[in-house]
């Protein structure tokens, strides 16, 4: 899967990341590499199958799908 990040670096030191496509994934990092390495984390978890928490309607059908 590929996604399009957004990288700033911050004023305050270190770098902001985020995901445009997955509102609210956002990270950061004391350098570009760590910044990265959150993000991709964060993506992880943002994409976390959530399956444990839905509940769908009777006429739900709970699928997979594969990127």
């Amino acid at each position: 899967m590929k996604l399009k990040i957004v990288l700033e670096k911050s004023d305050e030191g270190g770098f902001t990341v985020y995901v445009p496509s997955l509102p609210g994934c956002i990270s950061e990092g004391d350098t570009e590499a760590e910044a990265l390495k959150n993000i991709r984390e964060a993506v992880e978890l943002y994409l976390e199958d959530v399956e444990d928490g839905v509940v769908p309607s009777d006429k739900a059908e709970i699928k997979e799908l594969i990127l």
